[in-house]
Parts: structure tokens; sequence; C-alpha cells
């Protein structure tokens, strides 16, 4: 655990097993797929403030441009707006870009009251009578482009597709995805901590918080959430 939290882009299965010397990729794979689940903090506080709000797709070769790309996966990502600075971000896969799929996220991980910025997809127009602030960037209306005008999530979207390719060299199934995502947004959230030794410190907490996750549950297809809102 000191290792992983030490590096800064994580490492894959292959490379723990190298590192240690271990026999078996099964066992490095499980032993990173049962810390990722202990990334996500039980129970923890939602974004707040201005935050962005847009989609992106994860995968395959894109053969349909927008939000009907096929042979992907559809991820949302919300990030904290602090004037030019970035604050915390969260990330979820979602069956499609409807408003029941995108405000269900929204209200998943966003203090009500908050600002929603999203561009001009109906998806989001529901936000306002769900207890939030609405900011809407319309294209059409803008000559600045999608990822001038809402720079948070498209840097958040253009690293995580860069980590897994670099990292993980693009080897991720749809149905690990969710905690690769969570690995990501573990690194992210903490990426202005000056000591690794709080990263630890914060993995183990949370690794002897939630419940102990067998090899059969990592394996097992109906316990992968392809809908990440718990």
């Amino acid at each position: 655990m000191w290792w992983i939290t030490n590096q800064k882009n994580g490492t894959s299965a292959a490379g723990l097993q190298q590192l240690l010397g271990l026999g078996s990729y099964q066992t490095a794979w499980s032993w990173l797929h049962k810390l990722r689940r202990a990334m996500v903090r039980p129970g923890r506080d939602r974004l707040l403030g201005v935050v962005e709000v847009d989609e992106t797709y994860i995968g395959g070769p894109e053969s349909t441009p927008g939000r009907g790309a096929e042979s992907k996966t559809l991820v949302v990502i919300a990030v904290e707006r602090e004037g030019r600075r970035m604050g915390r971000t969260r990330m979820a896969i979602v069956d499609d870009a409807s408003s029941t799929q995108l405000c269900g996220f929204i209200e998943t991980v966003v203090e009500p009251g908050s600002t929603i910025r999203s561009d001009g997809w109906q998806g989001y127009r529901d936000v306002i009578h769900r207890g939030y602030k609405h900011d809407r960037v319309i294209q059409k209306q803008n000559p600045k482009s999608p990822s001038e005008l809402l720079p948070g999530v498209h840097l958040i979207a253009s690293l995580v597709k860069r980590w897994l390719l670099g990292t993980h060299q693009g080897a991720v199934s749809v149905e690990h995805l969710k905690y690769y995502l969570d690995e990501f947004t573990f690194r992210f959230n903490r990426r202005k901590s000056k000591s690794r030794g709080k990263l630890f410190g914060r993995l183990v907490e949370q690794a002897v918080a939630i419940e102990p996750t067998s090899y059969k549950d990592l394996i097992t297809k109906k316990n992968h959430p392809l809908y990440l809102l718990e």
C-alpha cells in the first residue's frame, strides 16, 4: 500500500507482480482491485460551489462523433471550479446522456444550492428543479471551443484517458472501469498533498472501514456496477 500510494501515476498489475516477485499475475491484479475499492471513502462529502459537469467517452475506437459515439463507455465528470483553479472531482459511468442519468449523478455528488455549469445539452436542464443553480454555456453563442468553455472537465477527461493509456496501456475492461476511475479520483483529489504518508494513512483508514472483497466478488459479473451511483 505504501509503494502504490508513492507512485505518482499508480501501477499496473504486471508492474506490481514484477516488483514483488509474485508468481501469479492474478494475485497482483486482485490486490490492486481490492485497494481500488478502498479508495472511495464511505460517506464522502459532496462537491460545493461552482461545479463544471460534462460527459466523455472512454474505450474503443469512436465510429460516430459526439454523444452518439459507439463502442465506448459514457462517463460523466464533475469538477469544482475555484476561479481558474480546480478543486475536487467525481466521475461515474452512466447508461446514456438523459436527464435521469445526468441529474441523478449530480444529485449524488454535488451539494444542493451549488451552481452547475454545463453546456446546452437538454439532459442538464432539470437541475434547476432539483435545488441547483444552472449556468448554461451555449457553444453556438460563443466563439470559444468546448475545451475553453468548460476547461476543468475537459482537462480531467484528457488526464484520465492519458493515465489509462500510459499506466495501463488502455487494457481496461468496461466491467472494471469504475474502479480505475475511483483510483484516478483518489489520486487527483490529493494531488496537492505534500506528504505521501498522508495518502498512505488515508488508504489504510479507508481499507479497514469497508467490507472485505473476495476474489470471487471481483470476477462475478453480477457485481460489476456499470452505473456507479451507489
